[in-house]
């Protein structure tokens, strides 16, 4: 099955229009004739299937034949991470933790961070590709890029982690994650979180949690943190 995302179709649609860009692919790129189906998601849970009624690269129109609500996983994962001085490992990590399961991001500033500008509209796209290609009807939200101090001067629902390299006592992020709840894990640039933001962490209720027994970059600490949630939420 291939999937579809265009956020604003809705289940009152008895047809809908897809954007020129999207029309091109479906017509010309991917050769869809009238009469063939397409499964499309808006991302926000509904998963619609439609019949193509006009093919055209410009047009291309189906009408709606089914909607279904697609539920979430059990749990709302929010990783704060920050980006990685080569932009490709970033977009790595988004599109790996996209297909994992995760439900919201943010780009995080730290005192170590040697990349301090990102392109949403790059990783908004590298987000929607992976949810497509993993098959899922909800899309993750990316949240803007923010200096630690501010995003840690939040108030967040559930659990709080944050991941960092210095000596101290650390708990398993698996034995620690509740099923069903809201949690919320911090991952640090390559240079690590400086300790004044580790205290700072710690003072605002970041449990610190260890997340195995060698030193990961950032983007490897932000995909073992989600895969070790989603096992989390599956144990018995």
């Amino acid at each position: 099955m291939q999937l579809f995302y265009s956020p604003d179709i809705a289940k009152n649609n008895s047809q809908y229009t897809f954007n020129k860009e999207e029309s091109k692919h479906i017509a010309k790129v991917l050769r869809k004739k009238e009469g063939q189906t397409l499964c499309i998601t808006n991302g926000k849970g509904s998963l619609f299937i439609g019949e193509i009624i006009v093919a055209d690269i410009k047009n291309c129109v189906i009408e709606i034949l089914s909607e279904e609500q697609k539920s979430k996983h059990n749990y709302h994962l929010h990783i704060a991470i920050a980006p990685t001085k080569m932009n490709d490992r970033m977009e790595w990590f988004l599109e790996k933790a996209v297909e994992i399961g995760i439900d919201e991001i943010t780009p995080i500033f730290c005192d170590n961070s040697e990349r301090k500008i990102i392109k949403p509209e790059r990783f908004e796209k590298i987000i929607q590709s992976a949810m497509k290609q993993s098959l899922q009807a909800h899309l993750p939200r990316l949240n803007d890029g923010i200096d630690f101090r501010k995003f840690i001067d939040q108030n967040f629902e559930g659990q709080t982690f944050i991941a960092h390299c210095e000596e101290q006592e650390k708990k398993e992020l698996f034995k620690e994650i509740k099923n069903g709840s809201n949690i919320t894990i911090l991952i640090g640039p390559e240079g690590d979180f400086s300790t004044k933001e580790i205290s700072l962490a710690l003072s605002n209720n970041f449990a610190p949690i260890s997340l195995g027994n060698t030193r990961l970059r950032t983007e490897t600490a932000g995909i073992v943190a989600c895969h070790t949630t989603a096992l989390a939420n599956n144990k018995s």
